[in-house]
């Protein structure tokens, strides 16, 4: 049955208009984005088996426009519109955090470490600089590592800082093995950033990793 035969609440462009695009699953958003499916099937259809064998949605959507043309249902066009896609929600939630803007909601902070951060087969860490009133002044990542880790300094974060003439600072690191439990190294890092930042009077104001998952703010634990 084509989709056009199925009835009207499931087709999933009548459900988006709706009841929102957060209504429809994974395989229903990316039908849209496939407009038809393989021959013998629908769109829908076709967007699962995607998922099914080349998924999660995160592992197919993080694959190179290269990898994605050559995968079934998709080629060079599809391949183009879904990068395309990706990188237009990237740059709006960047938008969040503009040069200048001001951070009114700490939590759209974490949302950008994980846009930026996540998925990378290394561990970064990387610093939100902030003036007196949270508008932010510039993101830098500072150390790059292994699977296994980054060595973190704080007095280059201080240095940085300072050259910024920022008076605060939220800093963020990935894990790549999507497990998004702080561990004791990163505890520590976080007490020794703090004690070096205070010792110039600026602050630092959370710490997130980055994991799969929401990230977790080490703030909202109280080790901040």
């Amino acid at each position: 049955m084509h989709i056009r035969d199925w009835p009207a609440a499931e087709r999933p462009r009548e459900k988006l208009l709706a009841r929102g695009a957060a209504a429809l699953s994974d395989a229903e958003l990316l039908a849209l984005f496939l407009g038809s499916g393989l021959r013998g099937r629908d769109a829908v259809a076709t967007a699962r088996e995607l998922l099914s064998q080349h998924g999660p949605l995160r592992a197919l959507l993080e694959r190179p426009p290269g990898e994605l043309q050559d995968l079934p249902g998709l080629g060079p066009a599809r391949a183009c519109k879904l990068a395309a896609a990706l990188e237009l929600g990237h740059r709006h939630l960047g938008a969040e955090l503009e040069r200048g803007a001001a951070l009114s909601d700490p939590a759209s902070a974490g949302r950008y470490f994980a846009q930026r951060l996540r998925g990378l087969p290394h561990e970064v860490f990387a610093a939100l600089f902030l003036d007196t009133r949270h508008r932010v002044i510039a993101f830098e990542e500072l150390f790059r590592g292994t699977l296994d880790g980054a060595e973190v300094h704080p007095r280059e974060v201080v240095r940085r800082a300072l050259t910024l003439n920022a008076a605060a600072v939220i800093v963020g690191h990935n894990h790549p093995s999507g497990n998004p439990e702080p561990s004791a190294a990163d505890r520590a890092v976080t007490a020794r950033l703090k004690q070096a930042l205070a010792l110039v009077d600026l602050r630092l104001l959370d710490h997130f990793v980055i994991g799969d998952g929401p990230p977790v703010s080490l703030a909202a634990r109280g080790w901040v």
